[in-house]
């Protein structure tokens, strides 16, 4: 596995404030992580500082083959390398078709030149379908947006990312607000998606993470506190002090 996405030494601070401390973090390619921690250690931070939204004060980023820089970057054109996040809100255009929302994400230019080479091809038909199926909408593809359950939203959203073929994806917090059987095959949507590419999981809730069945990356006041498999991070005593201790997130 080839490392796709290296972060050193990262740190960031708000008005005195540090959210992101000495962070250093290497994903590869393909590769599920999930990252958990308490209320304050800097997950969205982590999150907003990968995609450009937030310039960190200091340290590394590269990301790729060549090791780009994405330090200093602006967010659209880290968007253009192959980065998409996925908030925790779905966000969709509600009074188009599930198909119609998806061909717009097929049809989206993620570089300057790619919308002169796009047509409306039989390639592009079968892997709209092909995403439905992944999305578990396929029955769905002439409902208007707007009429989905919270869980089916968050599912589109996910393959309209999809659509445009990132080679890492962020996701932040799927399982919020989902059933029980949503949350099973959000798992399910996830750990394909990681098959092909690389996908990083900020999440609460410890049962979904579980069924991730990947490496986790625990953050405390904006560093790694630990990292590995999820029994090992909740057999840590520090883990469980700091975080898993806490009553606020024991569910």
């Amino acid at each position: 596995m080839s490392s796709l996405l290296e972060m050193s030494g990262i740190s960031k601070s708000f008005d005195g404030f540090q959210a992101i401390k000495n962070l250093s973090l290497n994903i590869g390619e393909p590769e599920l992580r999930a990252v958990i921690g308490p209320n304050g250690a800097g997950k969205t931070t982590f999150m907003d500082i990968i995609t450009g939204k937030t310039k960190p004060d200091k340290g590394t980023i590269l990301f790729g083959d060549d090791n780009r820089s994405l330090v200093g970057m602006s967010e659209s054109a880290i968007a253009s390398l192959g980065i998409g996040r996925k908030f925790q809100k779905p966000t969709v255009f509600e009074a188009q078709s599930v198909r119609e929302n998806l061909a717009m994400a097929l049809k989206n230019p993620r570089g300057p030149f790619s919308v002169l080479f796009y047509k409306k091809t039989r390639e592009g038909a079968a892997r709209l379908e092909e995403i439905a199926d992944e999305i578990n909408l396929t029955e769905h593809l002439t409902r208007p947006a707007g009429e989905l359950s919270h869980g089916q939203k968050q599912w589109l959203e996910i393959g309209m990312l999809l659509a445009q073929s990132p080679r890492l994806l962020l996701v932040d917090e799927p399982a919020a607000g989902m059933t029980a059987h949503e949350r099973e095959h959000t798992t399910d949507i996830l750990k394909r998606a990681a098959q092909t590419r690389a996908v990083i999981v900020v999440e609460h809730d410890m049962e979904f993470v579980r069924r991730l069945e990947c490496k986790v990356t625990v953050l405390h006041e904006g560093s790694v506190l630990a990292e590995g498999s999820l029994d090992h991070v909740t057999n840590n005593k520090t883990v469980v002090d700091v975080y898993l201790g806490r009553t606020d997130v024991e569910n």
